[in-house]
């Protein structure tokens, strides 16, 4: 299948909101309602029959490309990531990982316009310029940047240490109004900050630290949240850590919640016993802002810390269980698509991005149910220089690979290499020999899961299996409740329409090649307002393509519509738009075309697209 344009999925997309979700109403299903406000009218029904009163309609949103520029074309991956966009000079700042120097790349949007593009897989129609970041500050050499946040004039970039001891910084620059960013100063935070935002108002900046081990477990520094408050229009030369100390003697309460905790703890390593706190195991990932409340994924560990801003307190709470039974899941890779239902299969969250908007004045965030493992290696290099596995097995290391080295921890494993109760459910479909190829006698065999989950009373047998992510993105409740999950619609949609391309990876084309793995792996989100609707964008890592809910009352979101940019041809080239990994959304009073935009950052293709929200 070759994907063209994009504009040749809204036919498809439309008939699969209508099955999927319904209608594009917040009424309920019928024949044409009775006169409304501004004639709005029910849905058509089924047989003739009356149906509900019509109520105010919502048609819906489609998606267009209208921008793309297209960076470090030899050498792409990694030069686009997470982006922001700038309002009053109409100008997009990308992090650009890939360039020689740690950058941050400036590219014009005052050019767009509301005309969709007629190349939309190899247009490079926005011009870039690099601001090159400074490599060391207060005698502490800076690794390449991994988030930037933008609020009026102000530009804040975070920056790791390339020493794994050393802090991180976030470096200010002023100027964004005149397109001059200027360097301010640099403000140090925790280990490894991996996020940075503003709060709405403007008057902090937080990051999001997530303090990973060395390869060896040798240093792990804590996981943190660091503020940096603003005061007189500028930031503080300090900043205020919050730790997670306080939840060190938690970590049952807190695995009760459903939170996870994998870590190599009780072994030596290189000749280190290694010993892990729940503040050194909780990795911050992403953090969104409702009023006075800061809430951050901690990815690995299944959970969302809640800080409130106002006294620094925190919360922690574990996001549970996704139950594969009730939905359709395809979690092997046979070359087509193959859903079933499964008992004793279940996903963890294991959210990246996080999101968050309001409904009747309640604050609700979003998230994007990626799923992560943790894995670590380091070097055994013997009197040649290479990779030694001998010195792998003295070091304590729990597996060997020639080219990566010496593992010093993984937690993945296929399903078929656990051990199950003979005759059970989880021995049928996952079990058996593990050198079978026949996916009909173990369908969920090479299915990746977690080995710290699942032998509930520790004698080595599994009674279920869990898996990285949920293939899904779910909203919640300020209290950590879940109001709605897209269940199984990424797969199921993406699988009508690209039939066995669907689940492919991003640095081949490879149909079904991540069914076992994550599927599509959401991992890119954001959300804004059309109209008088609230909609939901989720990027698919994975395959791509672009999904859009309306959100607008999130205990009823609905699938609108979906989108992707890229060339699917089996084995083909990487053509197009592949990797989402941040996003923006640019309302349209801010648009340089006065439609709203939506802009994302493929760190695969290295390309910035830019597309435009338009109401149906």
């Amino acid at each position: 299948m070759k994907l063209v344009r994009n504009l040749s999925y809204t036919a498809i997309t439309l008939a699969l909101s209508t099955v999927l979700s319904g209608c594009f109403l917040d009424g309920d299903d019928g024949a044409q309602g009775n006169a409304g406000e501004q004639g709005t009218v029910g849905a058509p029904g089924t047989n003739g029959n009356d149906g509900a009163n019509g109520q105010n309609a919502s048609s819906g949103v489609r998606l267009e490309l209208v921008g793309r520029a297209q960076l470090n074309p030899n050498d792409p991956v990694g030069a686009a990531e997470i982006v922001q966009f700038h309002a009053v000079s109409k100008m997009i700042y990308a992090i650009n990982s890939a360039a020689t120097q740690p950058t941050i790349e400036m590219i014009d949007a005052s050019t767009i316009t509301d005309q969709a593009l007629s190349n939309p897989l190899t247009a490079d129609t926005l011009s870039a310029s690099p601001l090159v970041l400074p490599t060391s500050t207060n005698n502490v050499a800076l690794a390449g940047p991994t988030s930037v946040a933008v609020k009026g004039d102000w530009m804040a970039v975070a920056v790791p240490a390339i020493a794994k001891a050393s802090n991180g910084y976030v470096l200010f620059y002023n100027g964004l109004d005149a397109a001059n960013p200027v360097f301010v100063k640099a403000v140090e935070v925790g280990n490894l900050p991996d996020m940075v935002t503003f709060s709405p108002d403007g008057n902090k900046v937080l990051t999001a630290n997530e303090g990973e081990p060395s390869g060896d477990y040798g240093i792990d520094p804590e996981g943190s949240i660091s503020v940096i408050t603003f005061t007189d229009g500028a930031p503080a030369d300090a900043s205020v850590m919050i730790s997670f100390t306080t939840f060190n003697d938690k970590q049952a309460e807190l695995v009760a919640q459903g939170m996870h905790f994998p870590n190599p703890a009780g072994r030596t390593i290189n000749g280190k016993l290694i010993t892990t706190t729940v503040a050194q195991d909780l990795e911050p990932e992403y953090i969104t802002i409702v009023g006075d409340m800061a809430y951050v994924t901690l990815q690995e560990n299944n959970g969302i810390a809640m800080l409130n801003l106002t006294d620094n307190s925190v919360t922690i709470k574990g996001l549970g269980f996704k139950d594969w039974s009730q939905y359709q899941l395809d979690g092997m890779e046979d070359g087509k698509v193959s859903f079933e239902q499964y008992q004793d299969v279940y996903g963890l969250y294991m959210p990246d991005t996080i999101a968050s908007f309001s409904w009747k004045g309640a604050g609700f965030i979003l998230t994007a149910n990626e799923g992560d493992a943790r894995e670590y290696f380091f070097d055994t290099l013997n009197a040649n220089g290479e990779q030694d596995k001998d010195l792998c097995a003295a070091a304590g290391g729990q597996d060997f690979d020639k080219d990566d080295g010496c593992l010093s921890f993984s937690e993945e494993i296929q399903a078929r290499d656990l051990s199950y109760l003979p005759g059970s459910n989880l021995d049928i479909i996952a079990g058996g020999d593990p050198k079978k190829s026949d996916f009909s006698a173990n369908p969920l065999g090479r299915l990746t899961v977690t080995s710290v989950l699942g032998d509930n009373n520790g004698d080595g047998v599994y009674e279920a299996i869990y898996a990285y992510g949920a293939r899904s993105f779910t909203i919640w409740d300020s209290n950590g409740l879940a109001v709605f999950d897209s269940g199984d619609d990424f797969e199921r949609i993406t699988a009508s329409i690209h039939g066995k391309a669907f689940n492919n990876n991003n640095d081949e084309n490879a149909g079904d090649d991540r069914s076992a793995n994550k599927g599509p792996e959401p991992e890119a989100l954001t959300v804004g307002k059309v109209g008088d609707r609230t909609y939901a964008f989720i990027g698919l890592e994975r395959m791509g393509g672009i999904f859009a809910y309306d959100i607008t009352n999130p205990y009823d979101a609905k699938f609108v519509d979906y989108v992707i940019n890229r060339d699917l041809n089996e084995g083909g080239d990487l053509i197009g738009d592949n990797g989402p990994e941040g996003m923006v959304f640019v309302t349209a009073q801010d648009s340089p075309s006065g439609v709203p935009l939506v802009i994302i950052g493929n760190e695969v293709s290295g390309t910035v697209a830019v597309w435009q929200v338009v109401e149906n």
